[in-house]
C-alpha cells in the first residue's frame, strides 16, 4: 500500500498549478476590468482600470469591450470620442455587463466625465 501513496503524492506534484482566472471573481478591490468577448472571456484576458485618471483603451478592447466588471470605490466613465466631441457612460461601484451594448463605443475610461456629454 505504501507505493500507491508514493506514487499519488508525487503524481499531485507533478500537476502544475491552474493559471490565474481573470473572471469577475479575480477582480481585486479598487479595480475595473473589460473583456474583449461577452461573459467576462476573450483572447488575452481582462483589461484592467484602476482610477484616478484617464486611460486609453487598450488595442484589444478599444471599441471592442463586450463585457466588464467593476470593483472600483467611485463611478468611472467609459468615454468615447466621436467627430462631434465625446460621450461617456458611468459604471458605478459593483456595475458588471456580460454583454454590454456600448461596446463598439469604448475608447477609454475616466474617474470624471472628461467634460463629454452622456450617452
Amino acid at each position: 500500500m505504501r507505493p500507491l501513496v508514493i506514487m499519488s503524492a508525487l503524481a499531485a506534484a507533478l500537476v502544475p498549478a491552474a493559471a490565474p482566472s481573470t473572471h469577475a471573481a479575480a477582480v481585486p478591490p479598487g479595480h475595473v476590468y473589460f473583456w474583449p468577448e461577452p461573459d467576462q472571456m476573450g483572447p488575452g484576458g481582462a483589461w484592467d482600470y484602476a482610477p484616478p485618471g484617464y486611460k486609453e483603451a487598450d488595442p484589444r478592447v478599444k471599441r471592442h469591450a463586450y463585457s466588464f466588471d467593476s470593483h472600483a470605490p467611485v463611478t468611472v466613465y467609459a468615454i468615447s470620442y466621436r467627430p462631434d466631441g465625446c460621450l461617456y457612460r458611468a459604471i458605478r461601484p459593483d456595475d458588471y455587463a456580460n454583454s454590454w451594448e456600448w461596446a463598439q463605443r469604448f475608447d477609454g475610461v475616466s474617474d470624471t466625465t472628461m467634460g463629454c456629454q452622456p450617452g
